[in-house]
């Protein structure tokens, strides 16, 4: 199964917020609807639909941090999958498209993401990509990241 990222556009959008969560995973993650609206109002946004073939089977947003004056930061804030989807290696995929996206701006350092701490599962699933924890944030969520040049820890 090939997946792909593509962008989100009037062809796409309307099923797109209609993509179903299981409903204990309600909890740890905005609605579709809301964070396309959220990206039509601040231009750092990128909402990217995840497709496999011609099936919409996810969605995921990351931003440029160079709003809160962090040039050469990126922070993916949401991340999802159509529950009936789930399992079979797509998200897997789909972040891995994500994170070649960002490192295409050749300036890129840095990617953070943040998830609920009580949630093992993105956990387990973000520090098999190299995310490393950096501690919970004033919202309660754990923040991760992942430095894209190992010489800036140096």
């Amino acid at each position: 199964m090939k997946i792909q990222l593509r962008e989100v556009d009037i062809h796409n959008f309307g099923e797109l917020i209609h993509l179903p969560l299981l409903p204990h995973q309600e909890n740890y993650l905005a609605s579709n609807a809301y964070s396309l609206a959220q990206s039509k109002y601040d231009i750092y946004y990128k909402p990217r639909a995840i497709y496999a073939d011609e099936q919409l089977l996810g969605f995921i947003m990351y931003k440029t941090m160079d709003d809160e004056n962090r040039p050469r930061e990126y922070a993916i804030h949401r991340f999802m999958i159509d529950h009936r989807h789930q399992g079979k290696g797509i998200g897997r995929q789909a972040l891995q498209l994500a994170i070649q996206e960002i490192r295409q701006d050749m300036q890129a350092e840095r990617i953070t993401i943040c998830y609920l701490p009580e949630n093992p599962v993105a956990k387990d699933f973000y520090a098999s990509f190299g995310f490393v924890e950096t501690g919970i944030d004033e919202e309660g969520e754990m923040n991760a990241e992942i430095v894209l040049n190992a010489a800036l820890e140096k």
